[in-house]
C-alpha cells in the first residue's frame, strides 16, 4: 500500500488484495459498495507504519478468536508465511491482513484453494486487472450456489408446511374417531 501526502492532505491508496477480498460482506452485495471511500478509508493499512508490527500466534487466534492450531493448518497450506525466531512464529502485517481475508473467505464459502488462488494471483504478474476478474467470476459463482441453496431451502420448507399439516390433519382425524 502506498499513501501519497497533497497540501497536508492523505489519501491511501489500497491494493485489489485488501479491497476486493476484504470489502466483500454478506451485507454488502454491491461491488462498488465494498470498494465506497468509508470502506477503503476504514480498512487502510496506516501510511506511516513502518509495515514491521509482528504478532504471535496467540496474539492472532486471541484477535480472531480461533486457535493455533487452525492458524498452524493455514501456514501448513502455504497461505501464511511467518518468520521464525527460534522456536516462535512471528507473523506480519502481510499475515494478519491474509487471515482475515482468509476468515471472510471460508465465511463467505470459499475454500482454502479458491483464497489460495485469489492470493497468488495478487502475486503474480498478472496484476490487479487479472484479480479483479477472478474473483468477481468467485464472487458470481459463490452467489449462484447460494441462490440455489436457497431455493432448495424454500422447497424442503415448503414441503415440510404441507406434511405438517397433513399430519396435523390425520391426527385431528384419529382424534375425532375415537
Amino acid at each position: 500500500m502506498t499513501a501519497v501526502v497533497l497540501q497536508s492532505k492523505v489519501i491511501y491508496y489500497i491494493d485489489v488484495y485488501v479491497n476486493v477480498n476484504q470489502g466483500i460482506q454478506t451485507d454488502m452485495p454491491d461491488i462498488t459498495q465494498a470498494l465506497s471511500d468509508s470502506f477503503l478509508r476504514s480498512n487502510a493499512l496506516d501510511p506511516l507504519d513502518d509495515g514491521l508490527k509482528t504478532y504471535t500466534i496467540s496474539q492472532l487466534a486471541k484477535e480472531f478468536d480461533i486457535t493455533t492450531r487452525a492458524i498452524r493448518f493455514y501456514e501448513s497450506e502455504g497461505l501464511l508465511t511467518p518468520e521464525r525466531e527460534g522456536r516462535s512464529r512471528l507473523y506480519s502485517q502481510r499475515d494478519h491482513t491474509r487471515l482475515k481475508l482468509i476468515l471472510r473467505g471460508k465465511r463467505l464459502g470459499f475454500s482454502l484453494d479458491e483464497i489460495g488462488e485469489m492470493f497468488d494471483l495478487y502475486e503474480s504478474s498478472t496484476g490487479e486487472l487479472a484479480q479483479l476478474r477472478h474473483v468477481l467470476d468467485k464472487i458470481g459463482e459463490r452467489k449462484q450456489i447460494l441462490k440455489q441453496q436457497l431455493e432448495d431451502i424454500q422447497l424442503s420448507l415448503h414441503e415440510l408446511k404441507e406434511f405438517d399439516a397433513q399430519c396435523k390433519h390425520r391426527l385431528l382425524q384419529m382424534r375425532n374417531n375415537h
